[in-house]
């Protein structure tokens, strides 16, 4: 089905797919239809074209499809995750909307010359930070933000955030449980950009570097830290680390194991920025291969020895499985025969019975009041 440009918009023909489908989440909120419909509105009142305008954060293409419905194509789009992407262009294919916008990294080629930043606000600060400075630094002199959210995720922090960076600042009133934050007045930026932040942790001998959006930040998180005392027991072969955010597993590897081949691999495009960074920091640039990618989907079946993992529980606000239950199905798809799967996890998950049945043979190879670290044996065949 098309989308009508002279009748509503289909939001609900949206879809999720390929990430994770259930009747609790969504592919779009109140805050996206607010958001376009007052892009519209800015775009008609300072003629602006599509090519102006730069849409960040917008999950499934909810925002940037309603754009293009109206007539403004060209506009510019960036979407972390890699599973947003892939649901972008099937939503933009299936309204016949597709090759409308442009695709691109939160960097200058996304943001020069635009007039007009429509923001789906992220739940954490340092990666509202670096959108800011990023727009302050890249987008045009006249440049309006516009940073939408649901009521009940923000924080007089975040309009402190978007202080630091523009002139004014100023709170909307609430429609349907959602609420806009226009910032405008871009103030002079830093000669360089504040992020990715780096932090070396003597204790595990790891530098690590993050940028805004990446989980934990430059912090070496509880369970990863409790996983990397198990890396010198880990057969040595080719290495996946498997949603590396920002690649400690796979560096602790890699330093731990000098002849193996080791791959990073997250779908988050900031998590990946970050790798490569913390890889870099620790001289293991030429070494560690990292790939923005879903669910090691571009690694070929029986292709790996060992995979590292420490799944999520969340899919963004919502506690589910569906991301972890992914991972572990991918990773059994990588594993040779008789390769590993080592996995951490919180101790009241019922993971253990998923990895028995997708992968194989699992042991537990230690445990703590909060996380438990199985092994996982690559049964000769799939069950």
């Amino acid at each position: 089905m098309q989308a009508d440009p002279n009748g509503p918009f289909p939001y609900e023909l949206l879809r999720r797919f390929p990430d994770v489908e259930a009747p609790n989440l969504y592919a779009w909120d109140a805050t996206d239809r607010l958001l376009a419909e007052r892009g519209i509105a800015e775009a008609a009142a300072r003629g602006l074209s599509g090519a102006h305008i730069a849409v960040i954060g917008d999950a499934y293409g909810a925002i940037a499809l309603r754009l293009a419905a109206a007539g403004l194509t060209e506009v510019r789009v960036h979407e972390d995750l890699a599973t947003g992407r892939v649901a972008f262009a099937r939503n933009a294919e299936e309204l016949g909307l597709a090759g409308l916008q442009r695709q691109g990294e939160l960097d200058a080629e996304l943001l020069r010359d635009v007039g007009l930043v429509l923001l789906q606000l992220p739940r954490g600060l340092a990666e509202l930070e670096e959108i800011a400075d990023a727009v302050a630094r890249w987008a045009a002199p006249d440049v309006v933000l516009v940073a939408g959210g649901r009521v009940k995720h923000m924080t007089l922090a975040m309009n402190g955030v978007l202080g630091g960076r523009f002139r004014a600042v100023r709170a909307e009133l609430a429609v349907q449980k959602s609420r806009l934050l226009i910032a405008e007045g871009p103030l002079p930026v830093p000669e360089r950009s504040p992020f990715p932040v780096c932090a070396t942790h003597d204790d595990v001998g790891l530098t690590l570097c993050a940028h805004g959006a990446a989980f934990a930040g430059e912090k070496l998180d509880v369970g990863t830290r409790f996983l990397l005392g198990f890396v010198e027991r880990m057969p040595v072969g080719d290495a996946v680390d498997l949603g590396c955010g920002t690649g400690a597993l796979a560096a602790a590897y890699a330093l731990a194991h000098p002849s193996a081949k080791v791959v990073a691999t997250d779908r988050s495009a900031a998590a990946t920025r970050s790798a490569l960074a913390t890889m870099a920091a620790n001289g293991l640039g030429e070494r560690v291969v990292v790939e923005h990618d879903d669910a090691a989907s571009s690694r070929a079946d029986a292709s790996a020895d060992v995979v590292l993992l420490n799944p999520p529980f969340h899919l963004g606000a919502s506690v589910h499985a569906g991301a972890a239950l992914r991972l572990i199905e991918a990773a059994a798809r990588i594993l040779r025969p008789g390769g590993e799967l080592w996995t951490v996890y919180n101790t009241h998950l019922d993971y253990r019975r998923h990895l028995q049945a997708a992968v194989g043979r699992t042991s537990v190879e230690g445990s703590s009041r909060k996380f438990r670290v199985t092994r996982s044996v690559r049964r000769r065949s799939r069950p």
